[in-house]
């Protein structure tokens, strides 16, 4: 496992289901080509899991 992951929001959410929005939000993602560098742990891989329709992730 990597120590961190970049998260990148490339798909919209509108239109999305309200619980993949707020996921997408408590992953600190904002608009749309926006990265945060998370922990690589199990909740953020879960959450990730939920969205990896809307989202490119790569282990730094």
């Amino acid at each position: 496992m990597a120590d961190k992951l970049k998260i990148t929001l490339v798909k919209s959410t509108i239109g999305a289901v309200p619980k993949n929005r707020k996921t997408v939000e408590a992953l600190g993602l904002r608009k749309l080509n926006h990265s945060v560098e998370q922990p690589d742990n199990e909740a953020i891989r879960g959450m990730i899991r939920h969205v990896r329709h809307l989202v490119k992730v790569e282990e730094i």
